[in-house]
């Protein structure tokens, strides 16, 4: 027998920061959660003729028979929650859905879900086939994104934002913290030569890791703020987005053996210029230049700090520039996301390395290479993971100082050599060190989650979230906060959790948690599902072989519940 498609207009909601609200306040966001589809959302899609066909923790999914429909239930819905506790994102696609009993599935659902997460919060945004359908019958403004790639969709889609009868959704601001809040957004490179933006990104990243060794600021971390690269943003929506009030944003010009590079710094909440300088020198003076931008933007918004404290932060990495280019090209590698990435830069760390035998920050990134590699599925052999043991004891001997060498050295622990209780120092010490470090605080998560602390694992994940919002690499996102829920015990939590982690990054580890948790949490149709996708990506998985990618969890018990969990949703033993 066939399969049952048809078209079908899909709406996906989702609540902006669920996973914040729940971990300062479960009883009452539950409440407003309860509110909000009672109050909200059911009431408007029978208005609208629309059918609710799935609800996952703090999601909706929706069908319309058309675009018109879908578009006019999502205003409505955000007009009458805009001054309710929790808001919405929205996003509609119109395409093929396949019929599974009460259930849709198939790429109108899957383009629409991440179409949602280009919306702005409490904001709309639509597909170019949506926007065709309704832009002659409703009178509303629509702001062209272009097209964007989107994670597991074949093909650029180009969304449009949706505003209201006259201007666009005003998206809900972050609180900014009780201490000078700044974002570095990614400079333009200026050479005129496309190979060299590697190096004006490795640029912004040495001026934000300077940036945030200050304990009396709030620093950005470089995932969100690279969230930006390629977009002419508006400063005020990027200020409300992140949650900050002051932008950093400049640009890079590298030619021959001269540099230069200017900056502007911005009051996000007035948009004024704080003030705009520029910096010359030769190639050999990188780090001195790198040091003075860094000074100035200190001293314009924390003039209070004391110059010691400023002093300290002038840390060459190494005396090798021809090293240091070699680390730069490696991360632009490992941020690149394409295929085989972490082993190429893996090898420019080791380039890196044979230039300067003393570069800490290569040692420790090659380690947490092999790390990310067993995180993925792959399986070191013995020798591999001895080299992994001398990168990372190499890394800490050299500099026991540098916050991000101690952070990544804790992952290699973790995850290559299995020694908890190492990992955990180091990252302890390198959150003492830097506070805004985003990366420690997701890796400290992770490393109590495998203690058997659930709880501040979520407490550390949440941490490292609100220092970079806009990061949505699933390790140190929602698939940790939906793993520490797990092994609390928390099933529809950790489902909620898991769902969003499969919408933002649909690989092997978000499908195993997601079908553990849906299994234990009772939604058996939902657990055999994930348990297809992820055979369908990793085929060889059994629950036998599980321990080749469950972690360094402690306690027995954790990895009984996993492996309970999986039997449950229907893994072959």
């Amino acid at each position: 027998m066939s399969e049952q498609r048809r078209l079908a207009a899909i709406l996906v909601a989702d609540v902006v920061g669920y996973s914040k609200l729940i971990n300062s306040d479960e009883a009452g966001t539950l409440a407003q959660l309860q509110l909000l589809r009672a109050e909200v959302i059911e009431p408007q899609i029978v208005k609208h003729a629309g059918r609710l066909f799935k609800s996952v923790g703090d999601g909706f999914l929706i069908e319309f028979a058309s675009a018109v429909q879908a578009v006019s239930c999502a205003k409505a819905i955000q007009e009458t929650n805009a001054l309710k506790p929790l808001a919405l994102r929205i996003g509609i696609h119109v395409g093929d859905v396949v019929v599974q009993g009460d259930d849709l599935m198939g790429d109108g659902v899957n383009v629409a879900a991440r179409v949602e997460g280009i919306a702005d919060p409490g904001g709309i945004a639509v597909s170019r086939a949506v926007h065709e359908q309704v832009r002659d019958k409703l009178h509303l403004q629509f702001a062209d994104k272009g097209e964007i790639e989107l994670k597991n969709i074949a093909r650029p889609v180009q969304v449009f934002l949706v505003g209201g009868a006259g201007a666009p959704a005003q998206p809900v601001a972050l609180p900014l913290p009780d201490k000078p809040s700044i974002a570095v957004l990614p400079f333009q490179n200026m050479s005129g030569d496309p190979e060299q933006e590697y190096f004006a990104d490795g640029m912004v990243e040495e001026i934000i890791t300077a940036l945030s060794r200050f304990k009396s600021l709030f620093v950005i971390a470089r995932n969100s703020s690279f969230a930006y690269k390629g977009k002419s943003s508006d400063i005020r929506q990027v200020g409300r987005e992140l949650g900050v009030r002051y932008i950093l944003e400049g640009s890079v010009r590298k030619a021959g053996g001269r540099v230069r590079i200017t900056g502007q710094l911005i009051d996000s909440s007035t948009g004024a210029h704080i003030w705009a300088d520029r910096y010359d020198g030769d190639f050999s003076e990188i780090f001195e230049l790198q040091d003075r931008v860094t000074t100035d933007v200190v001293g314009a918004i924390a003039p209070k700090l004391e110059q010691a404290e400023i002093e300290r932060t002038g840390r060459k990495p190494t005396e090798s520039l021809g090293a240091y280019d070699c680390y730069l090209r490696g991360m632009a590698s490992f941020y690149s996301g394409k295929l085989g990435h972490i082993r190429e830069a893996r090898q420019f760390c080791y380039q890196a390395i044979g230039l300067d035998p003393g570069f800490a920050g290569a040692y420790a990134m090659a380690a947490f290479c092999d790390a990310l590699l067993i995180g993925r599925g792959d399986k070191l052999q013995n020798e591999e993971v001895s080299e992994s043991l001398r990168l990372a004891q190499q890394a800490v001997q050299l500099d026991r100082n540098d916050p991000a060498v101690l952070s990544r050295v804790a992952w290699a622990e973790a995850l290559v050599l299995r020694d908890l209780d190492a990992a955990s120092g180091h990252v302890e010490l390198a959150l003492t060190l830097n506070p805004n470090l985003a990366m420690a605080w997701a890796i400290s998560g992770w490393i109590q989650i495998w203690l058997g602390n659930p709880e501040l694992g979520i407490e550390h994940l949440s941490k490292g979230m609100r220092l970079s919002p806009l990061d949505l690499n699933i390790r140190f996102g929602f698939g940790g906060i939906a793993h520490a829920h797990f092994m609390a015990g928390h099933y529809d939590e950790a489902w909620s959790s898991a769902e969003k982690a499969v919408r933002q990054w649909a690989t092997a580890p978000a499908y195993r948690i997601a079908a553990a948790s849906a299994a234990l949490a009772g939604r058996a149709d939902q657990a055999a599902r994930y348990i297809g996708l992820l055979l369908e990506v990793d085929p060889r998985r059994r629950v036998s072989n599980l321990a080749d990618v469950l972690g360094p969890y402690r306690r027995a018990d954790d990895i009984a519940r996993y492996k309970q969990g999986l039997r449950l949703a229907g893994l072959p033993e």
